[in-house]
């Protein structure tokens, strides 16, 4: 095998975790190779763009960049992570110069057609590694379709600090649309069936505390798997089958003018498809819309590691105070920092390929802000936390 495979190989190769409370252990987690790059890639200004209500938006424009890069590499299985208003992708360093390219088609799409601006970078594993900080990856199968990366050692974390501050920054432009094949947001928000949906970030404190974090997450773990499906927002039968035109109109807007009025047709026939597929509980050829339904929801990543512990969980009041108990508690011990943004529905964004497949992966976040108000929280109590210090 020559080194592209071995890179192109590297995700698969890692040990399955299949219970989640593993991906707070350090022994679960392998250090990308030395080489590779983060891209990194958030919204500016996404906490005013919920605000109006683009919530759908900001969420298609944060999964547009894992899309666009995985499609671009010709689906290799790259490890990534969907953050509501942004996407971390690790990739081998030979593919630095096509990941730029790819990057700035994003962008500059997100700009032109959803009206947002993207941060887009691409930050050196062995500059995050001088920083004093590292990038491990873990593989946790939410089902047994589908496996999500985890990442932990900090560096990802640095890696959006050093974007954010104007670094490792993509300044070409590019002319060219970016391929969002199997880019999808048809579902409608998804109502809390056990009380209110809650979006959680928790960042431990420093190294020093992580044996009090891994113990703070097997907590908040078993507080959540008191309620249905571990606190899963989306049942066990599938989101509710609801569209709107708005999200199929987001979909086709990565097409070029031309071809958008036939790829409008086409997903509103495959939607009402699969409305009377599922109604009637016939197949369409081995299509079955609702074993693909069941799917959707076992293939969802509702819960996830991004040097620390990150869900949008379905509770109701007495489990999420409990939570935010644990939370404070540990926040007030100097063991983490959080932040907490409470909704009344999740929200779920696609991307499949095809839906014969069942390895389709489906993100969920908060259906008005989740981890975009979460982190916004969480970077308050960080900011008000410094200004104590330094006074």
């Amino acid at each position: 095998m020559d080194a592209r495979d071995t890179a192109d190989s590297f995700f698969q190769q890692l040990p399955l975790l299949t219970r989640f409370e593993g991906v707070a252990e350090t022994a679960s987690y392998t250090p990308l190779p030395d080489g590779w790059v983060l891209a990194v890639a958030d919204i500016v200004g996404s906490t005013k763009a919920i605000a109006e209500g683009r919530y759908k938006t900001v969420n298609m424009a944060g999964a547009s960049v894992i899309s666009a890069l995985l499609n671009g590499m010709d689906m290799k299985d790259y490890p990534f992570v969907f953050g509501g208003d942004g996407a971390v992708v690790a990739l081998p360093g030979g593919l630095t110069e096509k990941a730029a390219e790819i990057l700035a088609s994003v962008r500059d799409w997100v700009f032109a057609e959803l009206h947002l601006q993207l941060r887009v970078a691409l930050v050196p594993v062995t500059d995050i590694r001088k920083a004093g900080f590292d990038v491990r990856v873990a593989r946790f199968g939410a089902s047994e379709h589908v496996a999500y990366a985890m990442f932990s050692g900090g560096g990802a974390s640095w890696a959006e600090q050093q974007m954010k501050a104007g670094r490792y920054s993509i300044d070409r432009s590019s002319d060219a649309l970016p391929d969002l094949t199997g880019l999808s947001c048809r579902w409608d928000p998804i109502s809390a069936h056990n009380g209110e949906v809650v979006s959680i970030i928790a960042k431990p404190a420093s190294e020093a505390t992580m044996p009090e974090f891994r113990a703070l997450v097997a907590a908040i773990i078993a507080v959540t798997a008191e309620q249905t499906r571990d606190g899963h927002p989306v049942p066990t039968e599938g989101p509710g089958l609801s569209f709107s035109i708005e999200s199929i109109e987001a979909e086709v807007l990565s097409l070029p003018r031309h071809r958008r009025f036939r790829a409008r047709l086409s997903a509103l026939l495959q939607v009402i498809l699969t409305l009377v597929l599922h109604k009637t509980n016939l197949s369409f050829g081995k299509f079955n819309a609702r074993d693909y339904a069941r799917d959707v929801a076992a293939n969802s990543d509702f819960r996830k590691f991004d040097d620390g512990l990150k869900m949008t969980v379905d509770v109701d009041d007495a489990h999420r105070r409990r939570l935010e108990a644990l939370l404070a508690e540990a926040e007030a011990k100097g063991i983490c920092h959080y932040g907490m943004h409470r909704q009344d529905s999740a929200l779920m964004t696609c991307f499949v390929l095809t839906p014969m497949s069942k390895d389709h992966v489906h993100f969920i976040d908060g259906g008005n802000g989740g981890y975009a108000l979460a982190a916004r929280d969480l970077a308050m109590k960080l900011k008000t936390a410094e200004t104590a210090r330094a006074g």
